[in-house]
Formats: structure tokens, sequence, C-alpha cells
């Protein structure tokens, strides 16, 4: 047990010191290329999706597999920019390893290759009925793989997506979706002191449309409209010619968002102060991933499965955005949250359980094992 974890970390400290920030196309590229190495050891085979803007995709099936009914999905990108690995590097105090993306979701990456691999180990073929996306991009919203993602999910029968498990280890079942919009408005500058009259103010603009976002939130129905950064002006004795808001809005429902975007939408048709120009841009970008009977039963499965390794499996639903939401709105059973133990993502403080890795990885083989057993 000790020589398998003790591998595995030894892979994760080599992912985590890979920087690969959305934008680092050069590190997340190098985060595939090190993926594809090991995954073609295990006589699986790559298609490499490429992207002028942010990493290539990888789609990977065994070279012997036929018709795989589960997808596996696993995002490549972080949060954090380029030079941070050199910063704070991996490491390890105690239960806890360190790093940036240790968590989110590099140990996943790591859990999943271990998982495959003790199939094999096992003979047990069922890793030839997987295949899977790995993605590039899924921090800012997947706006350039969400496309592949449907496309390889629509001949499947289940999708299991490693975004990391909750802190108390709970798997994820639901999920709300999220919009993101920006508000820009122009207005004209104009001194202070001297001739303020010939301005229009852009914060002012803002300031009154800002109370108005906020009044669309529903806290009873779980919608919830949020201004989370403004912006504008130039200096503290010149009328603001430009100022800027970015919304973010989570729902539970389809109807929900179309509500919201349209709200959004009128708001943003007029401006209230006399001169000033709105260019509104966004829209809702994450469907909700509604709790489903099919669900329902996939989680039964997987609670199955880690009663038999001595593990209690909670699920639960999440305000957060992921990829499960693009393939549980196609119809398409989706769980979530089955990466290994941490939390404090997109922090200085992101950490990994290191005792999670072993046992989740095996609950994954089995995971896989089970779903494959229920396809034959």
């Amino acid at each position: 047990m000790n020589s398998i974890k003790n591998e595995m970390l030894t892979m994760l400290e080599e992912l985590v010191n890979i920087d690969s920030g959305t934008y680092d196309k050069i590190g997340v590229d190098k985060v595939g290329a090190y993926l594809k190495k090991h995954f073609e050891k295990l006589d699986f085979e790559i298609t490499e999706y490429p992207n002028e803007t942010v990493g290539n995709n990888l789609v990977v099936r065994h070279k012997d597999a036929k018709q795989p009914n589960i997808l596996i999905l696993a995002h490549m990108d972080t949060v954090f920019p380029e030079g941070t690995a050199a910063e704070r590097p991996f490491s390890i105090e105690n239960n806890y390893a360190y790093g940036p993306g240790v968590i989110d979701m590099k140990a996943s990456h790591v859990m999943l290759y271990y998982a495959i691999k003790n199939l094999i180990d096992k003979n047990n073929d069922s890793y030839k009925n997987i295949e899977i996306l790995l993605n590039s991009d899924e921090e800012i919203g997947t706006t350039f793989s969400r496309e592949l993602i449907e496309t390889q999910a629509r001949d499947k029968d289940h999708v299991l997506v490693l975004e990391p498990a909750r802190v108390d280890g709970s798997i994820v079942s639901s999920r709300r979706g999220v919009g993101s919009y920006t508000l820009e408005v122009i207005g004209k500058a104009a001194h202070a002191g001297i001739e303020p009259e010939k301005g229009r103010n852009a914060i002012q603009e803002l300031s009154l449309k800002i109370p108005k976002f906020h009044a669309l939130s529903n806290p009873e129905e779980d919608l919830h409209v949020t201004v989370g950064m403004i912006n504008g002006g130039t200096s503290s004795n010149t009328v603001a010619a430009e100022a800027q808001a970015t919304i973010d809005v989570r729902i539970s429902s389809i109807e929900q968002g179309e509500y919201i975007d349209r709200k959004i939408k009128d708001l943003c048709e007029k401006s209230e102060v006399e001169g000033t120009e709105l260019i509104l841009t966004g829209e809702i970008n994450r469907p909700p991933m509604i709790f489903t009977k099919e669900i329902e039963k996939m989680v039964t499965l997987i609670q199955e499965e880690a009663k038999v390794l001595g593990i209690e499996l909670n699920h639960v639903t999440t305000g957060g955005g992921s990829d499960a939401s693009f393939t549980a709105s196609l119809n398409i059973p989706t769980i979530d949250g089955l990466g290994p133990i941490g939390g404090k993502q997109h922090s200085e403080e992101e950490y990994l359980e290191i005792d999670s890795l072993v046992p989740r990885m095996n609950l994954f083989s089995n995971i896989i094992s089970k779903f494959t057993k229920n396809k034959n």
C-alpha cells in the first residue's frame, strides 16, 4: 500500500511542479504531453485536438476499446499564473500535500492513472470500456472545449467527472448553473472642479444599476445575482468616463437561466444618466446539473461500492460550476466530485488529504468495473 502511495505522490509532485494556468498554453501542453506518455505505457491511444489560444485537448482510449460507454472528464488547467510552481512547489506536511492545482485537479489525474493501472494488474478489462477527455480550459468556463465534450458524450451511458471530492469526502450529484456578464459604461470625462456639468459620469450610472442587479436575486428559489467586481474612473477630480462591473449569476433550473438572462439584458437596454452608453457582454455559460432518477441510481451503485471498501459516502449539491453541467444537460447520467479529498482550491492554501489517494483510487477502479458489468 505504501509503495503505491509513494508512486502516486511522485507522479503528483511532477505534475504539480508544471505550471498550467489556463492561458499558459505551453504549460498546459506540457501536462498533456506528460499524461500522454504515461497512458501510452498502458497501451492507450491519444487523439489530440489542437487549439491556438489555450492548451490542446486530448481524448484517450485503450487500443482495444470498442464503443466504450463511460466518459471520464478531467481538466489539465489551473487558475495559477506562470511562475507559481517555482514560488511554492509541491510540498508535504503531515498528511497534507500542497502546491498549485494539487487538488484541482492534478491529484485526480494521478488517481485516474493508477485506477486504470489497478484494473490492468487485476486482469479486469473494464478499462477498455472507458474514454477519457482531458480538456484545457475548464477554469475559464470551458469556452473552447465544450463542443468536444458534448460530442464525445453523446454516445455514452455514464459520465464520471473528476473534480475533487468535498472536504467531508462527499461526491457531487447536482450543481447550480452559472452565468457571467460584464457591463461596461461609457461616459464623458470632465474636470470635477472647473466644468463638471460637461461630464457624463459612468460610475454614477453603474451605481444606479448595481442595486437593480442584486434585486433580481431570489434566495428562496436558489437564484443569486452578484456584482463581484467594479472599477472605473481615472482620478478623484475627474468625472469618470468609464466604469465596468462583472456580474455572477447562479441558477437552479434552465427556466431561471432564461428568465435572468432576459432581465439583465432588459436592465442594460437604457442608461439612466443622460449621455452614458451601456455595453453588456456575457451569458449563462453553464446549465444546471439537475438531480435525476438516473443520477440517483448512479449514486446508489457508487455508494454500494464505497461500502464494500469501508467508505461512508454521501452526495451533495454545490453552487460551483464544472464540466458535469454540460453532459448532465444532455440527459446523460453524470456524477461529479469523484476525485480525492482536499480543499481551499484556487488559493495558496490548496491541499490534498494524502490518505485519500489510495482509497479513492480503489473506489474509482471499482466504479469503472461496476458500470461496465451493468453494460454487459
